[in-house]
């Protein structure tokens, strides 16, 4: 449905001048993508920056696969899958960088999609990642692409960011709601949000701090919401059921210790 609207909202936008095909005629049939096109150069502040802001983002991106598990399977992710979709993206993002490719995040589009749709067969992203390529490849479609006037993308992710918003929701209120969870999102929300619409608020901070933490709100978020759930002291029933769960990986561990003891035997 949502690619039904885009195709007929695209339709609806030619007669109004919407769509400018100068940019197909002007690209290429075909190009290889030049591999280090911007050379390699390492500057701290750079690698600093990028560095945490890959260390936010994977936070990020385990809070995109817990949506769609979430929203498709009625699940939540097991650690091995988490585990490997960090690894993958950090992967990926190396192989992009060394193609002169831009970092690339998880897209919280698509997780919106996958949850409306319910959709999520191997095939069916495979032939997805297959279209990206062929428009890494083929300049026209590419620019074909890029034609989609923005009014037209916007109505289309309109119900899909509703999608991602209402799963949020759900996933935020499957732990308890007490004083210290409520305070942790509330202030995590609301700093996060505040401070990356009120641009004056990081006005005197050099320009580097702006870049990382007023430009969108899930970093500075993840940060207070991290150091919150460190800080606040917790109630006796979590402190509790920590020390049960701590006590069974132990145990867990131990087994799988001295298996492979014996499997050495």
């Amino acid at each position: 449905s949502i690619l039904i609207g885009m195709l007929a909202g695209y339709v609806v936008s030619i007669p109004f001048g919407m769509v400018d095909l100068s940019s197909v005629g002007k690209a290429s049939v075909f190009q290889v993508p030049q591999p280090l096109h911007f050379g390699v150069h390492f500057e701290i502040s750079a690698c600093v920056a990028i560095g945490l802001l890959f260390a936010i983002n994977s936070i990020q991106a385990i809070g995109d696969y817990s949506a769609t598990t979430i929203g498709a399977m009625n699940r939540t992710p097991k650690d091995s899958e988490l585990q490997g979709g960090i690894v993958a993206y950090g992967i990926t993002n190396i192989l992009g960088a060394l193609f002169g490719g831009l970092p690339t995040a998880t897209y919280s589009q698509n997780v919106g999609i996958v949850t409306t749709t319910k959709v999520i067969n191997r095939w069916v992203l495979g032939l997805a990642a297959a279209f990206l390529g062929i428009a890494g490849f083929v300049p026209k479609f590419s620019a074909l692409l890029t034609t989609i006037p923005q009014c037209v993308l916007g109505g289309a992710t309109v119900s899909v960011f509703a999608s991602i918003a209402m799963t949020g929701m759900k996933l935020v209120a499957s732990a308890e709601m007490d004083y210290r969870n409520s305070s942790i999102v509330g202030l995590a929300a609301a700093l996060g949000v505040g401070v990356s619409q009120a641009n004056a608020a990081l006005a005197t901070l050099p320009a580097w701090v702006t870049t990382i933490f007023g430009k969108s709100p899930v970093v500075l978020a993840t940060i207070i919401a991290v150091c919150l759930n460190l800080i606040l002291p917790k109630s006796r029933d979590e402190e509790k059921e920590e020390k049960i769960y701590d006590s069974q990986v132990q145990e867990k561990l131990e087994e799988d210790h001295k298996m492979f003891e014996n499997d050495q035997k």
